[in-house]
């Protein structure tokens, strides 16, 4: 099990958000609240943000070490400002490694990906159906061993055949199968998801034949007016949305929320 945060409105420095929040990720990687069946996250992080003058591919940056043994988050924290950031903390599955190639997010083009949960099982039970009903350019994409790179490879599969990037109903369609192939194999999992090209987010809350993981949403704090943030767990005490359960939400680029009940 992982943390996720995901961000969009107003260009801020990724500290305000990322470090200096009470409950913020680097809180959250060593005394998490709300975790279902893990007790840390310190098997590494990763960042995205986007570039909020340019059109630019979004950037990345990750370590295996745990989040509060970085010496360079302070100095990256500080410097960088971005109107889309997302953030993870990690909590490794058992046989899944230690490896900068399983940190996420991971990306494609403008694309960016985040996952907390879990396949059970996932070398034994959906690895090969996931594997064999990829296109060529996902499955290279796939350079780890974690069922979360994995889903997100079956994402970009659905990206691929969606005109206009429709991650709302790409995300639809690979829970579904996802959902279709775990019953064949009567294996449970978890996918909580945030998804990003910069200008909106779309994430789920969702489980098969398991209580689905955390995640909230706010919406214009007085700390971060015209934004909307998502978060496995609250930053701060403030009015905090819980997602429905089995759900997926998406933010438009004027912060407009829909929420669809799967």
């Amino acid at each position: 099990m992982c943390r996720l945060l995901g961000y969009l409105g107003e260009p801020i420095l990724l500290e305000s958000i990322l470090t200096q929040p009470k409950h913020s990720l680097i809180v959250q990687s060593y005394q998490p609240q709300e975790m279902q069946e893990s007790l840390l996250n310190a098997d590494g992080f990763g960042l995205g943000w986007y570039d909020t003058q340019k059109q630019t591919s979004p950037f990345t940056y990750k370590n295996t070490q745990p989040i509060w043994n970085d010496i360079n988050l302070k100095s990256l924290g500080g410097y960088i400002e971005s109107g889309c950031i997302l953030g993870y903390v990690r909590s490794a599955t058992l046989g899944q490694g230690i490896d900068i190639s399983n940190c996420q997010p991971f990306n494609y083009k403008n694309i960016l990906f985040i996952h907390n949960g879990y396949i059970d099982q996932f070398r034994s039970t959906l690895y090969k159906p996931i594997r064999d009903s990829l296109q060529d350019i996902p499955y290279l994409l796939i350079n780890g061993n974690t069922d979360s790179e994995h889903i997100f490879a079956l994402l970009i599969n659905e990206v691929l055949e969606i005109i206009k990037y429709n991650f709302q109903e790409a995300l639809h369609n690979i829970l579904m199968f996802l959902k279709k192939i775990a019953q064949e194999n009567k294996v449970k999992f978890l996918a909580n998801t945030i998804i990003t090209d910069g200008h909106q987010l779309v994430a789920s809350r969702f489980a098969q034949e398991a209580s689905s993981p955390s995640l909230y949403w706010l919406k214009n704090s007085s700390k971060f007016p015209n934004s909307v943030i998502i978060a496995s767990e609250p930053l701060f005490a403030d009015d905090w949305q819980k997602f429905p359960e089995q759900s997926i939400t998406k933010v438009s680029e004027n912060l407009d929320i829909q929420i669809y009940q799967i």
